[in-house]
Order: C-alpha cells, then structure tokens, then sequence
C-alpha cells in the first residue's frame, strides 16, 4: 500500500474515531478528557516537507473542528505539533538514521524512550493549548494545569495503548543513497 494511500485512510480513521467514539464517552472526571486525533500527526513520515506538514495538520485540525462545531478550537493545537515536530525529532535522535533508515516515527524505528519523549512533550504542548484555548481566561491556575496533565495523561495512555494493539512495522526505507 503506497504511503499517501495508507496516511489517506488513517485520516479518516482518527477522525472517525475521535468523533464517534471519545468525543461521546462522558467526561470522566472534570479533569480528564479523551482525545487521541492528533496521533495521525505524529505517525506521518519523517521525510515529509515542513510546509506540507503544516498544511495537513491544519487541514486535520479543521476537519475536527468542522464535525465537533468548534472552529479553530483543535486546528491551532494541531499546527503547534506540527510546527515543533521536526525540531524535536532532531533534538532526540540523530538526523542520518530518520531520514535513511525509517519512514515513520514509531517505538520499533526510535526505541521506546525516545518515542515516549516524543509523543509526551507533543500531547503536553498540543493540550496546553487546547485547554488555554477551550478555556480562555487564567483564573484559577491549578484547574489550568490539573486538565491539562489529566488530558495528557489519558491521551499518553491511549496512545500507548493504540501503539500495542496497531502494531506497525519497523519499515526500512529502501534505496536510501
């Protein structure tokens, strides 16, 4: 299956599961709300351009916005990873093996530890402002940073979760001269 195929259908995948499923589970705590969309950003290719990506990534974040009637509410978060996603993938693992080896972020191409760090700061920055975004004022700031680290920690959790059950394959990129 040809990699623009495959990203095509976890489009539509995230955001069906995103808006079918999480978004009608009740909120389980005023804290704790799931959210798991912004994972197809993070699995896109490591070789994809940076503009591009920006652009699928607001694209991504407005289809959400456009089912859950929130405009901008999730595209500006979107953008955000999207934007940090490749500085942060230069800071933790070296430059060579990303764009030679592997065609996509995952535990079995970067190891666990470095696949943690990653998908961790980008759903920390993603919530952060989401939240500040959803909420729009700094009243109380303990509220602030309890939803956003019990948003974060269901979402890491979900992820991981996705990561076990979705087991992708360490592709190799082929003719890497």
């Amino acid at each position: 299956m040809s990699s623009l195929l495959k990203n095509i259908i976890r489009f539509i995948f995230f955001i069906l599961v995103q808006v079918l499923i999480l978004d009608e589970v009740p909120p389980l705590h005023q804290f704790i709300v799931p959210y798991l969309y912004f994972l197809f950003l993070l699995w896109l290719p490591f070789s994809i351009n940076r503009f591009f990506l920006l652009i699928i990534a607001f694209m991504f974040g407005l289809s959400l916005d456009f089912f859950t009637g929130t405009p901008g509410l999730h595209a500006a978060p979107c953008v955000l990873i999207a934007y940090i996603r490749p500085f942060l993938l230069n800071l933790l693992i070296p430059q060579e093996t990303t764009e030679q080896s592997y065609l996509e972020p995952s535990p079995k191409n970067m190891g666990w530890a470095p696949y943690g760090l990653y998908v961790g700061i980008l759903s920390f920055l993603h919530h952060s402002l989401l939240v500040l975004i959803e909420w729009l004022q700094f009243g109380n700031f303990m509220f602030f940073i309890g939803k956003v680290l019990g948003t974060t920690a269901i979402s890491l959790l979900l992820i991981f979760l996705t990561e076990l059950l979705l087991s992708r394959k360490g592709r190799h990129r082929t003719n890497a001269a």
